[in-house]
């Protein structure tokens, strides 16, 4: 089972002032693939809280994937990709470089997308933009290989099955 953690990133909905559509969007597509949201949260984009929440929560071992969504583009207080970097422990290049690519189909804007991806001990961190179509065509991307790559981080010993070993 994959168990998943959503952390939205914004000022604006963790005062309340505008209400997070994202967090639910993301919520629906995990459970749409049979697998389990075990945790929620809403926080404003400080750097220091976004690091304290992803390493507590990573280190905590109860889910194998944090998706973030918010605070990846250029705005000024757009601070996720520095958080997230912080704290991994090693980058996961090519789940971004996969959502870029697939959203410059979509739109050109994709390009200015500052998300990263990484792992952090057995949990997968992945950035997604605050835009609610945006986070859910990003993720969709990502679904046919994240139980693969959570089968790897785990440690499973039938992950490699289905390798082509010369």
């Amino acid at each position: 089972m994959i168990r998943v953690s959503i952390l939205t990133i914004s000022d604006r909905s963790s005062r309340g002032e505008r209400e997070d559509l994202s967090g639910p969007a993301l919520h629906d597509l995990v459970i749409s693939e049979n697998w389990e949201v075990v945790r929620k949260d809403i926080i404003p984009d400080d750097l220091k809280l976004i690091q304290e929440t992803l390493a507590t929560w990573s280190d905590a071992n109860i889910q194998n994937v944090i998706l973030t969504t918010g605070g990846t583009g250029f705005a000024p207080r757009d601070i996720t990709p520095e958080a997230t970097l912080a704290i991994v422990d090693r980058l996961t290049p090519g789940l971004v470089e996969a959502m870029r690519a697939a959203s410059m189909e979509i739109t050109k804007h994709a390009m200015l997308s500052r998300a990263v991806a990484g792992i952090r001990g057995k949990t997968l961190i992945i950035n997604l933009p605050g835009s609610p179509k945006a986070a859910v065509e990003n993720l969709t991307i990502l679904i046919p290989v994240i139980p693969h790559a959570i089968q790897l981080l785990s440690g499973d010993p039938k992950s490699e099955d289905g390798h082509n070993i010369v």
